[in-house]
């Protein structure tokens, strides 16, 4: 069993947890929460993906990490594509698409089907969203950068949703149309 440990911190969107294997001296990220509703349910959240019984004080290099992650939500954006990521739990499909996921630059969005298509795979764009939905590496893994087609948001599994998907773009530059069609009654 992999050894892991956790530690909360403060950003401008509110508490993050961060999680990383012990079992690496590079210490690669395990898991990344964004703030829940309370910082009760981020620390149960990201104790639970760590599998860690309570937080520990971050190695340096964590907290080189957690520093830029506090920059980028200053709005002062960041590229975490050298971040060193554990996602071995993972199929290697899921695994491409983090990786895929990765590449997108800062400020820039690409659809499910991009990826799907990426990957060699234009039919498999409901399992390129699943992926991305389970997503345990939000913003280092910014599938915060992928959208649905026409230019609609599509989902967004961390607390606030297509909110806080709007929030991530905005501090990068970017644009995204969170209108909602609504449905009148006849």
């Amino acid at each position: 069993m992999k050894h892991a440990a956790y530690c909360l911190f403060e950003t401008p969107l509110g508490r993050c947890g961060i999680a990383w294997s012990e079992d690496n001296s590079e210490f690669p990220v395990t898991s990344l929460q964004l703030p829940e509703a309370n910082d009760g349910l981020t620390e149960s959240r990201i104790g639970r993906h760590s599998r860690a019984m309570e937080a520990s004080d971050p190695p340096p290099a964590i907290r080189k990490i957690i520093q830029r992650i506090c920059s980028h939500l200053e709005g002062k954006t960041q590229n975490f594509r050298d971040i060193p990521l554990d996602v071995d739990d993972a199929s290697p499909f899921v695994q491409r698409v983090y990786d895929v996921a990765r590449k997108i630059p800062p400020g820039k969005t690409i659809t499910y089907g991009d990826i799907a298509k990426t990957m060699g795979h234009p039919d498999a764009v409901r399992a390129v969203g699943r992926a991305l939905g389970r997503n345990p590496i939000p913003l280092i893994i910014p599938c915060h950068r992928v959208v649905a087609a026409h230019g609609k948001p599509g989902g967004f599994s961390a607390y606030g949703g297509r909110v806080t998907k709007a929030k991530l773009l905005a501090l990068e530059g970017a644009v995204v149309n969170l209108c909602l069609e609504l449905k009148t009654e006849a």
